[in-house]
């Protein structure tokens, strides 16, 4: 043995072959700091060994290396950028080193070879992989670009253009498509992967192969005209501005450092590649997506440990009520694997869920993900009924009746006297308290609330509300179900609005504050739009919601919060409700909708709305109007977590992430505050104290602030 790690190994076999081994102890292999010390023990083992004629890199794991240790990244960016960059070329460093070994190297790749997995790759001379490899450089999703000499090689291997395309995108290639664009030399069997890449080192170790041909384009120039490089680097810049914006800066600074290293060799890439990840790591977009990117895990995490907790496993599931709503549940679950029973009391709302099932799978067949038999498939796991006979043997309910306390009470009381002793009854209500619902069931211990977003199919988040009386085993079986339908559930305890509504809902009451005050709800969705993030600003965001349905929530959150959520006099969203402007549902809210005469949908500001807001225009500037519908929705984000409605900074950014689309180069609402700064925040929201208690920061806030703390470190709960 030449070298013996906890996650690396280098034994020499027959013929001169020094197998380099990756096989952490965890998991996964992964490269943190303790790695590098050993990869760098392994290249030394290798250079003192006289017989070494060819290096084999091989993986005993199901994944080859899954990237860097992300981990690490969020203190060490807090470096200051002089500092930063000699870290950053220690580690570039050790893959020029592994590179410059005077051998033939050849790795076998298999399952996942993403970020620096990737890269470690690039720096061999052969690159063989099995049909299970999936390989790609994922940087850009963290708000970075890649550190470990991908922004050298792959263009030098693929060309600038495509190496962009892969870089800026961050996408995972399968192995057939790497092999097309030529990262891959060849793609076999996994049986036979082993065997494939020692037969291709021992053509290079022979001399079959030319090693060093292959090496040499990485060490030079980019081979590009003058007239190539303009037209590649400015095509590629203008797509990406188009695409990205200025919120993502990673995908531009990966052009801009691509373009700026064509004409140099290797070093003087590799050191402007040092200095553009540098300048990344610094930005608040990457502290960001970073933080997304841990905050996920961790709602993962919770997910994985709950299936395991669950003692009851979902095998066939049931929803009442059809609708769009119902049609969209039973479409996931089914689609998703778990045959589902989709009850209503007549066959129009049925043939509804039915149609809103099929519409899905359509768009799916249309865009090639599915074909006939799966489609058939998943609507052959759909069972529609008008009889509570068909979910007797169902293991979970989901209620999706109309959002009236009395009818969801009656439903769910008629449904507990079908369904078997233990199976787990769930209300998809957005607003009306779980507690209050629980008292409609004998079963108080197997009855939570199980909210999902509109439209199921695509918002990620379902909110399973606990109640007073819930039992762990039943929220434990509710998340599983739920991660096993594919979608991202948080926990949360019971009040009104629960998370995601309760802290949306402040925000609404700061936009019609300043519509009464002057402000054009068009300039105000321009700004939360373009500026700050959001994928609609609030005026949109409430027609798409329904003028009816937010009105009704704001009288729930009022009742519920009357000090801190009174309805407000004159609001805006009242006075269109009056008026039966309802938003898209029946074309005029805020906004008119129709179509043009092309077909497609057009939005136009509603001279109805000016008129019937009555006041004198006046003009915001971008921050005010930032701060007067951030601070309220903060503030209740950071109350929920006093009160332990939500349990973790993580899923309270996660939960607004996946349920709103609250901006993800923002991390968040906890990750956006602490990126501000609380002291700065405290300030900003003691300009507008006087508006009201939604802009009353929480003395726990002001503590956190004086003490220095961070939300994702500390605990939270005061109530």
């Amino acid at each position: 043995m030449l070298f013996q790690g906890k996650s690396l190994s280098a034994k020499l076999l027959d013929n001169g072959v020094v197998e380099f081994k990756f096989d952490a102890e965890g998991s996964v292999n992964k490269f943190d700091q303790a790695t590098f010390e050993e990869y760098k023990a392994v290249i030394a083992a290798i250079n003192n060994c006289d017989e070494a004629k060819g290096v084999l890199i091989t993986s005993g794991k199901a994944n080859f290396i899954v990237g860097a240790d992300i981990t690490e990244f969020l203190e060490i960016f807090k470096k200051p950028e002089n500092e930063l960059i000699p870290w950053i070329k220690q580690g570039s460093d050790v893959f020029d080193a592994f590179e410059d070994i005077e051998l033939p190297k050849v790795v076998a790749l298999n399952g996942f070879a993403l970020g620096g997995g990737c890269e470690f790759s690039l720096a061999c001379e052969y690159r063989i992989a099995d049909t299970t490899c999936s390989i790609g450089l994922p940087e850009v999703k963290l708000g970075l670009m890649p550190g470990f000499g991908g922004t050298v090689r792959l263009p030098r291997l693929i060309g600038a253009d495509n190496a962009i395309e892969w870089m800026s995108t961050g996408k995972a290639h399968k192995a057939e498509q790497a092999l097309a664009a030529g990262v891959l030399d060849a793609v076999v069997a996994p049986e036979n992967l082993r065997e494939a890449a020692l037969t291709t080192l021992q053509q290079a170790i022979d001399g079959k192969l030319d090693w060093r041909a292959k090496r040499l384009p990485k060490l030079e120039p980019l081979k590009l005209s003058p007239t190539e490089t303009v037209m590649t680097f400015t095509t590629c810049k203008g797509m990406i501005a188009a695409k990205a914006g200025k919120h993502y800066p990673a995908p531009m600074t990966t052009v801009k450092t691509i373009e700026a290293a064509a004409g140099l060799g290797r070093e003087g890439a590799m050191a402007l590649e040092n200095q553009g990840f540098a300048a990344l790591a610094k930005t608040d977009a990457a502290t960001a997506q970073i933080g997304l990117f841990l905050a996920d895990q961790v709602v993962k995490g919770k997910a994985k440990k709950a299936g395991k907790l669950a003692t009851k496993s979902v095998e066939r599931a049931a929803v009442l009520g059809a609708g769009i709503m119902g049609g969209g549940i039973a479409y996931q679950s089914a689609y998703k694997g778990t045959p589902i029973v989709m009850k209503d009391i007549n066959n129009q709302a049925l043939d509804l869920g039915l149609t809103t099932a099929a519409g899905i799978l359509s768009k799916l067949a249309d865009r090639g993900r599915i074909n006939a038999k799966k489609m058939a498939g998943v609507l052959n796991n759909i069972t529609p009924t008008l009889s509570y006979d068909s979910v007797k043997d169902v293991d979970i309910v989901v209620e999706a009746v109309v959002e009236n306390p009395k009818v969801k009470a009656a439903v769910l009381a008629e449904v507990e006297t079908y369904v078997a002793e233990d199976a787990v009854i769930t209300s998809n209500t957005s607003t009306i308290s779980i507690d209050l619902l629980a008292e409609s069931v004998k079963r108080k211990d197997k009855f939570c609330g199980m909210h999902f977003f509109n439209p199921v199919n695509k918002m990620p988040l379902v909110e399973i509300i606990r109640g007073k009386e819930t039992s762990d085993e039943t929220i434990a079986t509710v998340v599983a179900y739920a991660a096993k339908m594919g979608k991202s559930p948080i926990v949360v305890n019971d009040c009104p609005g629960f998370y995601i509504n309760r802290v949306l809902f402040p925000y609404f009451a700061g936009f019609s504050q300043l519509v009464l005050e002057g402000a054009d709800f068009t300039a105000v969705d321009k700004v939360m739009e373009k500026q700050f993030g959001w994928p609609m600003g609030p005026a949109y965001l409430l027609d798409v919601v329904g003028i009816d349905t937010a009105d009704h929530c704001t009288g729930v959150m009022s009742a519920g919060f009357p000090t801190r959520m009174a309805k407000i006099d004159n609001d805006p969203v009242s006075a269109l409700y009056n008026a039966n402007r309802l938003g898209q549902k029946n074309g005029g809210g805020f906004f008119d909708y129709g179509k043009d005469k092309r077909g497609k949908p057009t939005k136009i500001a509603a001279q109805a709305a000016y008129d019937l807001f009555k006041v004198e225009s006046k003009e915001f500037t971008a921050d005010e109007i930032i701060a007067r519908l951030m601070v309220p929705m903060v503030n209740e984000v950071v109350r929920c977590l006093e009160e332990g409605v939500v349990d973790t900074a993580a899923e309270a950014d996660m939960g607004l992430i996946y349920g709103l689309g609250f901006p993800p180069f923002r991390g968040g609402p906890i990750r956006y505050l602490e990126t501000v700064g609380l002291t700065n925040f405290i300030e900003m929201a003691d300009k507008f104290a006087h508006l009201g208690e939604i802009y009353q920061v929480t003395e726990g806030m002001r503590d956190m602030a004086a003490s220095g703390k961070s939300y994702f470190t500390t605990d939270v709960k005061t109530a």
